[in-house]
């Protein structure tokens, strides 16, 4: 599967090492080269300085035929626009980005835009910990926020069909 990853956050460094060990083909963007530090040297990823709400930009990086596209920098705004462009003028069939604001995330989960909020994430993790301080209840939300639960390999699925 061919990935573009716009922003070399944490969330998208991250990202892009799950996708690549799991063998797929990663490009990550970002406006700052330094942001590339993230990456370990070892991954097989195309790094590319630029705007990943540019036209210029996603067409160099391989847009059209990108199998999946995700916008993980720190601006809602910016996430919001590189998605809507990845889905409606490039018709990428996996499209998904992160909005930190929940009022944002509603509003646009209304136009089709598939998004996660880590902020509703982490208050409905924190949540659960503050009802459950002592650890005895498992599941699989306390699994994920340990990190216990997230496979470092999809051993499922290595290669998404393109409609």
């Amino acid at each position: 599967m061919k990935v573009i990853i716009v922003g070399c956050g944490r969330v998208g460094a991250e990202l892009a090492k799950i996708l690549n060990r799991d063998g797929h083909e990663v490009t990550v963007i970002d406006r700052d080269a330094d942001a590339f530090g993230r990456l370990d040297e070892n991954l097989k990823v195309t790094k590319m300085v630029g705007d990943g709400t540019d036209m210029e930009t996603l067409l160099r990086a391989g847009i059209q035929s990108a199998d999946a596209f995700a916008a993980v920098t720190n601006g809602d705004n910016r996430n919001i626009m590189a998605a809507q462009i990845a889905q409606r003028m490039y018709e990428v069939p996996h499209v998904v980005c992160r909005i930190y604001d929940p009022l944002r995330q509603q509003t646009y989960k209304a136009l089709g835009l598939r998004s996660i909020s880590p902020t509703i994430v982490g208050a409905k993790l924190l949540r659960n910990d503050i009802y459950n301080p002592d650890g005895r209840i498992s599941s699989p939300d306390r699994a994920i926020a340990a990190g216990d639960a997230v496979p470092a390999r999809n051993p499922q699925q290595t290669e998404a069909p393109r409609p």
